[in-house]
């Protein structure tokens, strides 16, 4: 038990330690590429306003003088005083690879301008105008270019920008903080696992005195108890038995019961029970624990099918799993609907690596909620309180714990359901 919770908090820790890792890179990731894009569109958008050439820097008050067009075209309106700088700085002009590609309103092509890149000729510049028109989109991505579009007293005006230096930094920057990231998670995990012993060390203290507490409890009481038997066999020995030396007596057998089941979760539920592990034929064993309960079934007008598949082994400790059986039948048994049926069946499952007990019994009304609560110790459902033909169903509620401690120390897996009209306990044995 002490080690499945420190799995657990190992797990739990290290999933919420990856989803704050991914929330924290994919940040990053996500504010340096819109920054990336929107320093980008700035430019595009100081191109397009002085009508496909960047203005003159000046670092006083941005005033842009007229930029000179050396082709035949007319000259182009005075440049645009932008409202800030934008990333734009004296060394920009040279920086900036881009090309303008423009268009008359009826989006036929008139004019490129590829004289401040070298990568694109004329015709090309075309192809990517033309394509950037077919789409009908003002902005985007088109291979290694950002473009964007705007309208001039002529027409349009496109212009695409080399962002080829710009995706090589968002990929680098993408890998670097990918690996810190994957290098610190590995890190923490690794401080988790060998600090995670310390973290549940109160856990598992209180653990080890509450079994120390039932041991010793156990055996403290079974001396007064035998004390009280003894003393109620004296008083019906002098006078005849009666109704509370009965009572007595019934109350003894309860709490040695009780007691016993107890010492037998306490020891199952150790970090390592004491287990008798070998190859036995569980066929056999599943059917001698079930049928004793038939003859139980019948007293109460219920019927128990017994299901077994022949000549299927296991290796485990067969002591525990009859014991898994009868815990299972008998409480199938006890809360079986009136005149009901009762099932044990064992299998072999689909992917046949596994060996299943399945042991069911009609109820038409099932305990409502989670049921793996069944499983806690002391835990019963209301139904459990009521009583049938002035039967007591109510047991010590620790049956189903021991067999899920049972079903535990053989590294397996128990679970119940409720489905048509049945409840079902399905132990997968591995």
């Amino acid at each position: 038990m002490i080690k499945r919770l420190q799995r657990k908090f190992v797990v739990i820790a290290a999933v919420c330690l990856l989803i704050v890792e991914f929330t924290i890179i994919g940040g990053i990731n996500g504010v340096n590429i819109y920054q990336t894009n929107k320093n980008a569109d700035d430019l595009l958008n100081i191109i397009i306003e002085n009508d496909g050439r960047f203005p003159e820097f000046d670092p006083k008050g941005m005033k842009h003088d007229k930029p000179q067009d050396n082709s035949d075209s007319a000259s182009p309106p005075e440049s645009k005083k932008p409202d800030k700088h934008r990333g734009f700085n004296e060394e920009t002009k040279y920086q900036t690879r881009y090309f303008v590609v423009y268009a008359d309103s009826n989006g036929e092509i008139t004019k490129v301008d590829t004289g401040h890149v070298a990568a694109v000729s004329s015709s090309q510049a075309i192809e990517y105008g033309k394509s950037v028109l077919d789409s009908g989109k003002t902005a985007g991505t088109s291979g290694n270019y950002r473009y964007k579009t705007g309208d001039t007293d002529k027409g349009k005006i496109i212009v695409f920008m080399d962002c080829r230096s710009d995706s090589a930094t968002k990929n680098r920057f993408l890998l670097v903080s990918c690996a810190i990231g994957a290098a610190g998670y590995i890190l923490v995990c690794l401080l988790i696992i060998i600090f995670s012993k310390r973290a549940i060390r109160p856990v598992v203290e209180s653990f080890e005195k509450q079994k120390q507490f039932i041991t010793d409890a156990g055996h403290e009481i079974k001396t007064p108890l035998a004390i009280i038997s003894a003393n109620t066999e004296v008083l019906e020995m002098v006078s005849e038995p009666n109704q509370w030396t009965v009572s007595i007596k019934n109350q003894i057998t309860r709490l040695n019961g009780l007691l016993k089941e107890l010492l037998s979760l306490a020891k199952m539920e150790e970090e390592k029970p004491a287990l008798t592990m070998a190859d036995f034929n569980i066929s056999d064993a599943v059917y001698d624990a079930a049928s004793p309960f038939t003859t139980l079934a019948e007293t109460k007008g219920k019927k128990l099918t017994i299901d077994v598949a022949n000549g299927l082994t296991y290796h485990g400790d067969e002591g525990a799993i009859r014991q898994l059986v009868s815990i299972l039948t008998e409480n199938a048994v006890k809360y079986a609907d009136d005149g009901g049926e009762i099932i044990v069946k064992l299998f072999t499952s689909h992917n046949g690596k596994e060996t299943d007990l399945e042991v069911s019994n009609t109820c038409k009304e099932p305990p409502q909620g989670d049921l793996t609560k069944l499983f806690d110790r002391f835990y019963r459902d209301d139904s459990s309180r009521s009583r049938s033909k002035g039967e007591k169903k109510g047991g010590y509620g620790i049956g189903l714990s021991i067999a899920q401690a049972i079903v535990r120390s053989h590294k397996s897996k128990i679970s119940c359901k409720a489905e048509n009209g049945m409840m079902i306990f399905t132990a997968q044995l591995k």
